[in-house]
């Protein structure tokens, strides 16, 4: 893995909650490879473990770098955090570093067109803002706050008195909602001002609390919103890239500069309740 720079982080503990996902994988590579202990926590133990063994892999191989274990855990349940956080502690010590990658969207809280028409209340084939599942909206929401909150109760408690820093992830969404997703908008910009709240609250504690907000970036996870069955891009796609004046999706490691910035106290020790659009200029642009 090729790092914009590597801040020293040994000796530090770092828990990457949904880091068995495309981008929270690579932030564990990445803080592995800045010497952190890097606990994978996913509900996905699985791909926990295989991201776990390529840093291990990784490690071997170029002989520096810290150490990763791999937890099932359920970002929603209270006590299945915790039992994460027993076992991080008896592994690699207290939490230094959190970061709140667990999240997502669901087709249950997402419409099937981006402007409502009266016409699709007739259709059983379409389904509209009033076809919305309120449990499917409800798992959405939860995932991306709820699922931002109970980690932050349960590892922040080992950073009092000794510091530490926070990083959640938001989204594009927290700016401006998309059409079609109603949920993981509202979610999302709910993530970005509980940042805010957090950042301000644990101020003289010593915790830093930050946000990454990813632009576009073509993952599994809207691999269905941005291209068809058949590899071409949808009318989406066509949409997004119009609309990034870069015209083109990120590449991951393109989050990794912000990503180390805003985790290495050196870099960024004046800075809290920060939320940092990686985007290629979409939120700055108007259209016109």
């Amino acid at each position: 893995m090729q790092l914009p720079y590597r801040p020293n982080m040994h000796g530090k503990v770092a828990v990457v909650t949904g880091g068995a996902g495309v981008l929270c994988a690579m932030f564990a590579k990445a803080l592995a490879a800045c010497g952190a202990r890097v606990a994978i926590l996913d509900l996905n133990e699985e791909m926990a473990q295989l991201t776990a063994m390529e840093i291990a892999t990784e490690r071997e191989s170029i002989m520096v770098g810290g150490g990763a274990i791999a937890i099932k855990t359920n970002v929603l349940e209270k006590e299945s955090v915790e039992a994460a956080r027993r076992v991080v502690l008896k592994t690699f010590g207290s939490c230094d570093i959190l970061i709140n990658g667990a999240g997502g969207n669901s087709p249950r809280a997402t419409t099937d067109d981006e402007f409502f028409d009266p016409a699709v209340l007739a259709s059983a084939d379409k389904k509209s803002f009033f076809d919305l599942d309120p449990a499917g909206f409800d798992f959405v929401f939860g995932l991306n706050l709820k699922g931002t909150l109970l980690p932050t109760q349960v590892f922040a408690r080992d950073m009092v008195g000794r510091g530490g820093c926070i990083l959640n992830i938001s989204s594009m969404n927290a700016f401006t909602p998309l059409t079609k997703i109603p949920a993981y908008s509202a979610a999302k910009a709910a993530v970005s001002n509980f940042t805010q709240w957090l950042a301000v609250h644990f101020a003289k504690s010593g915790i830093r609390v930050n946000a990454l907000a990813p632009g576009f970036f073509s993952t599994a996870q809207n691999a269905k919103l941005l291209w068809n069955d058949d590899g071409t891009p949808t009318a989406r796609t066509g949409k997004i890239l119009r609309n990034t004046p870069m015209e083109r999706f990120g590449q991951p490691e393109e989050l990794l500069g912000g990503l180390l910035f805003l985790l290495d106290p050196r870099a960024s020790a004046f800075v809290t309740g920060v939320v940092l659009p990686i985007d290629g200029g979409f939120s700055a642009y108007s259209g016109v």
